[in-house]
């Protein structure tokens, strides 16, 4: 499945991509001031997007032939309505194309793939500082939930908490 606009393309990364994906990744660790959070590379992203279990999927949205964004995302699971649904990990679009209806692009294209796939749900997370990312998607039709906040643990927490139950 693609998407054609007069402006732009949006369609399934490919294994050729995957270099070009992680710098997109990188560019946007950027602009949310935490580069320092980027702590995988090439190689892994492309074992978890192609390899022999794939756990994530990623699109890309092209303009006169570069790439100028991307969404990631991957399966989840709602236990209450007991249907799969869709987790969209990461949207972003270069600042100097956004406003074109890019981002509104991929998010559409991510939310006709859940359509498609019988999911119940589409989610993601938002910073509470990005104002901006908030009221694009409130403008999508999207919900921020108030009494929600995400929970992590991870490298040493992650290791203690396995360890609890053994």
């Amino acid at each position: 499945m693609s998407s054609v606009s007069s402006q732009f393309l949006v369609r399934p990364v490919t294994p050729a991509d995957v270099s070009t994906l992680f710098e997109l990744i990188h560019t946007k660790a950027e602009y949310e001031n935490i580069p320092h959070a980027i702590t995988g590379n090439a190689a892994t992203l492309e074992a978890h997007l192609f390899g022999e279990r794939p756990h994530i999927e990623a699109i890309l949205a092209e303009s006169s032939g570069q790439v100028v964004g991307f969404a990631t995302f991957f399966s989840n699971y709602s236990t209450y309505m007991t249907q799969v649904g869709i987790h969209l990990d990461d949207l972003f679009v270069l600042a100097e194309y956004r406003g074109m209806g890019i981002g509104k692009a991929l998010m559409s294209y991510v939310a006709q793939l859940g359509v498609m796939r019988g999911c119940g749900r589409l989610d993601w997370n938002v910073a509470q500082w990005n104002e901006p990312a908030i009221a694009f998607y409130e403008r999508m039709g999207g919900t921020i939930l108030p009494d929600c906040r995400t929970c992590r643990v991870v490298g040493e927490s992650l290791n203690y908490l396995a360890s609890l139950y053994q």
